[in-house]
């Protein structure tokens, strides 16, 4: 088995070119933290989100309240020719799928997953090296998240990026001793990448994860509000 590594608290990360943690947040200037809705004199001021308790992820939920109800979680293994993806619904973690697409298809075809499956945060896995530094694919996965964010964040949906570092070799391990043929391994290696990336995430209650942030305020403001509610998870909802 593969151990896992001992991650920093969760920082805050903003899209290219604005980044910042939340350790820092409180040093940046007024007009990266604040956006105002109307006049400073007589408008309500929106603050830029800058803590984990304000949209917390599923994972530290869970770890919260364990009659915490709702908030499946997608894991994103991205690559360069092939995408595998993982699903989790309550305390089961599974394989889902694999894409064969890059840039804008990609993306808009993680959106259409995630609404069919009713998820509300993209768990993305960010490459590292053994001694946790990024590596050049990261940049990749980043501008990738990055773009996804904003699309999410039109629905109240969350992108987080959670080190996956040998998640591949572990995912080979797995299926080998679930019984699967080399054939099959072959083309579900991904897949099963981004199910060890969903469970390292799940294990850690999402510690050491990044929130990966549009710099609208208007989108930062739905990331607060949230996607729409399951009613099969609040059907006290159909009452009001």
């Amino acid at each position: 088995m593969c151990s896992l590594q001992t991650h920093p608290s969760l920082n805050l990360l903003v899209p290219s070119p604005i980044t910042f943690s939340n350790s820092k947040f409180k040093n940046a200037p007024a007009s990266l933290r604040l956006s105002l809705t109307g006049n400073r004199r007589y408008g309500p001021i929106t603050k830029a989100l800058s803590s984990k308790e304000e949209i917390p992820p599923n994972a530290l939920r869970r770890k919260r309240d364990s009659h915490w109800r709702g908030g499946f979680s997608l894991g994103v293994d991205l690559g360069f020719s092939r995408t595998g993806l993982a699903l989790s619904k309550g305390f089961s973690v599974r394989p889902l799928t694999v894409l064969k697409l890059r840039g804008q298809k990609l993306e808009l075809r993680l959106l259409e997953i995630a609404q069919k499956e009713e998820v509300d945060e993209f768990i993305i896995g960010l490459p590292k090296s053994s001694d946790g530094e990024e590596t050049p694919q990261s940049n990749k996965v980043r501008s990738v998240a990055g773009r996804l964010a904003v699309q999410a964040a039109e629905r109240g949906w969350r992108v987080y990026l959670q080190d996956e570092h040998g998640t591949s070799a572990e995912a080979v391990d797995r299926m080998i001793c679930l019984g699967l043929s080399k054939s099959a391994r072959q083309t579900r290696t991904d897949a099963y990448a981004a199910v060890i990336v969903l469970e390292r995430y799940f294990s850690m209650s999402g510690k050491g994860t990044e929130i990966v942030l549009p710099k609208q305020m208007d989108l930062q403001e739905k990331l607060r509000k949230g996607g729409a509610r399951d009613i099969d998870f609040f059907p006290e909802e159909l009452e009001e």
